[in-house]
């Protein structure tokens, strides 16, 4: 909080003559203002959430919780109120309806309280509708382009091995048939398309892992039972895995190639894979 510093003066100095004087100096707090509630004078835009036909009109009463008041306010919407609630209407009341036209619906500058009522107490706004901001939309938009930049930087950087892996968890065991340039091709599409999806696939380290263990499966080093419950030797049919019930059965797979044992395993397919 700020303060102030007061000095006293000789004046109100009352030690004994002769004393050598001594400034008192008091500190002061000072109480800041409340804020003024700034409301910027424009035209302002409103879009549907998800239009419904051709129009569609908006209800025009509404109720809002007053946190000062501590209660819930009648809203309503008038051609001649200077004020939103209807506790403080005065005379006279011609009710009004406002209505979206291919889920648009654009307030003039002078049209205030219609503007309020629309942005900050219909209970409608967020569920149904939304005011249009354009620095918001600017900002959103430069957030997705940025996302989109960094997932395609990082499928073009990407080796093969990272790329079947990332792009099996999408089309399965289809990559398998694939060459680089068309792993490489749908990567960076898959990238653009799902920019955010792809980055948090090239971030999970069992992804490799689970890519591996699908390979090893394909290509009959491994078995998978048909209820997709174990992992067998694809050569002699030894049993090397149990899947829980509740998981993935590849994921699983993946976080048993971290063990002692199935790294052991790991090893010996790669070995088999080159």
């Amino acid at each position: 909080m700020a303060t102030k510093t007061k000095t006293k003066t000789k004046d109100s100095y009352q030690g004994d003559p002769g004393d050598e004087h001594v400034e008192k100096v008091v500190t002061v707090k000072e109480i800041p203002k409340p804020k003024k509630e700034i409301w910027e004078i424009k035209d302002r835009t409103y879009l549907q959430n998800e239009p419904h036909g051709l129009t569609h009109t908006l209800t025009g009463t509404s109720y809002w919780f007053d946190k000062e008041k501590g209660y819930k306010r009648q809203v309503k919407i008038t051609k001649n109120q200077l004020t939103p609630f209807v506790d403080e209407f005065k005379g006279d009341v011609i009710l009004d309806h406002v209505t979206f036209r291919d889920g648009v619906l654009v307030v003039p500058k002078e049209n205030v309280v219609l503007q309020k009522i629309l942005s900050l107490y219909h209970e409608s706004i967020g569920n149904k509708y939304y005011e249009y901001n354009s620095v918001e939309e600017a900002t959103d938009e430069l957030e997705d382009l940025n996302l989109e930049l960094d997932a395609l930087v990082a499928a073009r950087n990407l080796d093969v091995d990272m790329m079947e892996a990332i792009m099996r968890v999408e089309l399965g065991s289809a990559v398998s048939e694939m060459s680089s340039k068309e792993l490489k091709r749908d990567s960076l599409l898959y990238a653009k398309q799902n920019p955010q999806l792809f980055l948090d696939l090239l971030k999970d380290d069992n992804i490799q892992l689970r890519n591996f263990g699908i390979k090893a499966t394909e290509m009959g080093l491994l078995n998978i039972s048909q209820d997709q419950r174990t992992f067998t030797w694809g050569s002699n049919g030894r049993k090397l895995l149990n899947i829980p019930f509740d998981e993935h059965p590849y994921s699983a797979l993946a976080a048993w190639f971290k063990t002692d044992e199935g790294m052991e395993v790991y090893k010996t397919i790669e070995k088999q894979l080159k």
